[in-house]
């Protein structure tokens, strides 16, 4: 497992954490967090702390869209958002071909192509998040609003259900 550090994909993200803040480090899980579901009970934390990457597809662009693991993306909220009429998911080889990564391993940072990201509020009932770092068995930890710098993100009420009250 411990290999898993070195493939391409992983070290992407290394690279973008080290040069952020040398302190983030990447961890190889020893089961998938290929779903916020897995994710969490690999990390012993709750499901809403596991941050979603979900690549949209929008009138010729794509967009990123970082979801609490609890919470689903409602596409329209992001419609109203971004005042377009026509946004989905992208594909499985649009995902690769503009992130670089492969779906169950899609991080918020280091990708092939500049996106721009939204992240849902939501995400910050939790002081430190844990996404995806380039492979299903690998995530980071970070702080919510460093997550928000280390992205350049947008926060949006993107969850279908809204803000949960704490």
């Amino acid at each position: 497992m411990e290999d898993l550090l070195n493939k391409e994909s992983v070290q992407k993200v290394v690279k973008v954490l080290s040069n952020f803040d040398a302190s983030l480090k990447v961890e190889v899980l020893n089961s998938s967090a290929r779903t916020a579901k897995d994710a969490a009970t690999s990390l012993n934390c709750e499901v809403g702390a596991i941050v979603k990457s979900l690549l949209l597809r929008t009138e010729g662009n794509f967009i990123l869209c970082l979801v609490a693991g609890d919470k689903r993306c409602s596409l329209n909220k992001v419609k109203k958002i971004l005042n377009m009429k026509d946004i989905s998911m992208a594909d499985v080889d649009q995902v690769k071909s503009q992130t670089g990564f492969s779906i169950g391993g899609v991080a918020p940072i280091a990708h092939l192509k500049k996106l721009n990201i939204l992240i849902d509020q939501s995400l910050s009932r939790f002081k430190n998040v844990f996404a995806a770092a380039g492979h299903p068995n690998c995530v980071f930890k970070i702080n919510y609003n460093e997550l928000i710098k280390i992205t350049n993100g947008s926060e949006k009420e993107l969850s279908e259900w809204g803000r949960q009250k704490l």
